[in-house]
């Protein structure tokens, strides 16, 4: 008899993590390594949020708190959710849990039974589909290219909705693309949701502030109100705010969803960090003014990104709309040697060989369900980003 589940043994372990660690290790045995894997802002928590943590130390709000979150944390999303995205949730109807994964689980865990079906868009953030097959259900992939600007088209959500879809997962902007949705592309898309009552909408949009250009950033629920009661609106304090390690994200969503994701949530971890709570109380209700510049800092960096990219021979990467990342196709380098005699046959063995070869870390598009891309986080350094680049164009001219 097996000792592990079924359900683990048909899951994988984080391919982006797994990049991470690695390029870790060769660093600590002396390689030179520039790490474009970590889906991280390398600047540090702002000051009045790092101070706001502190304070909750030093005053001994170091407790249990309630499984989903303290009260004055629950207003502030509540006042978040009204000031940013025109949506009105009682803080009964918000959920604080350990990082926006674990929001997304929780909420996964407490809905689907054998045989219900999820479309996840691809590429996808690589845990979408593993969550859904740890919580029992179905990942259904639907691929969008390059061709398709990386967006789901409304012609493809209708033809994969059938009586079992449960949820789509909506990501925008996207993780791995930076690829965003136009208030009148999520129109069409929420257009055909409104034709299938059944579905539900677990809208992902960790990366709300982080747009560039002209881009408007707008939820599902915000442009079509008619989803308001099935709609899963998911955020957190990780990427804009730089607030990775401190472990915080949040829903807002109809009461008896978030009652029942509480349920699942206090016989799993219970509260989320005390201490991370109060600061995220600060960077919810304190300034902002720092967002912006942030968005300029990325945006310098991600026109650095493209345009070094773009001018090497068999790559072709555009512009994402928000996000840190991009997605650029290899499908010119397919087929091409390595100096080492490795035959790139596909985007991991791009990734491999330039990681051994180069030691830029970067993680292989297979891992996001689409193929032949790469992703590359431009959330370091202009100069890191720079000698990477120059190192990916090396080793490209060196294919034959």
């Amino acid at each position: 008899m097996p000792f592990l589940s079924d359900t683990l043994n048909a899951v994988q372990p984080s391919l982006t993590i797994a990049v991470t660690t690695k390029a870790a290790e060769l660093r600590a045995a002396g390689r030179d390594i520039i790490s474009l894997g970590a889906g991280e802002p390398d600047f540090n928590t702002p000051a009045h949020i790092r101070a706001a943590g502190i304070a909750a130390i030093e005053e001994g709000r170091v407790k249990y708190t309630a499984p989903d979150g303290i009260p004055e944390l629950k207003v502030a999303i509540s006042e978040k959710f009204r000031r940013d995205n025109q949506l009105s949730y009682d803080p009964t109807q918000v959920s604080v849990s350990s990082g926006g994964k674990q929001v997304l689980y929780n909420a996964l865990m407490a809905t689907l039974n054998p045989g219900d079906e999820v479309i996840v868009p691809a590429p996808y953030w690589t845990s979408y589909p593993d969550m859904v097959r740890l919580c029992g259900g179905t990942p259904v992939i639907l691929e969008a290219g390059l061709e398709a600007a990386f967006k789901l088209t409304p012609e493809a959500l209708e033809a994969a909705i059938t009586p079992a879809t449960k949820w789509l997962i909506f990501n925008s902007p996207s993780n791995p693309t930076g690829a965003g949705y136009a208030w009148d592309e999520l129109k069409a898309l929420t257009d055909v949701l409104m034709r299938h009552p059944h579905v539900w909408v677990m809208s992902d949009d960790m990366y709300e502030h982080l747009i560039y250009g002209d881009f408007e950033f707008c939820s599902p629920a915000e442009v079509e109100p008619g989803l308001y009661d099935r709609t899963l609106t998911v955020n957190g304090v990780s990427k804009s705010y730089a607030m990775t390690g401190w472990r915080i994200g949040y829903a807002g969503g109809p009461k008896h969803l978030i009652d029942a994701m509480r349920k699942v949530q206090s016989q799993s971890t219970s509260n989320p960090c005390a201490i991370s709570q109060w600061a995220s109380l600060e960077a919810l209700s304190g300034t902002q003014d720092f967002l912006a510049d942030n968005r300029a800092l990325f945006q310098r960096r991600r026109d650095l990104v493209v345009a070094a990219l773009n001018a090497i021979d068999g790559i072709e990467c555009p512009v994402p709309d928000g996000a840190f990342y991009v997605y650029p196709s290899i499908a010119g380098l397919m087929g091409k040697t390595a100096p080492s005699g490795v035959v790139i046959a596909n985007d991991e063995d791009f990734a491999t060989a330039l990681l051994e070869e180069t030691g830029v870390a970067v993680v292989f598009g297979a891992a996001f369900g689409l193929s032949p891309y790469f992703r590359v986080s431009y959330a370091t350094s202009e100069e890191a980003l720079a000698e990477a680049c120059a190192r990916i164009k090396a080793f490209c001219d060196r294919l034959s």
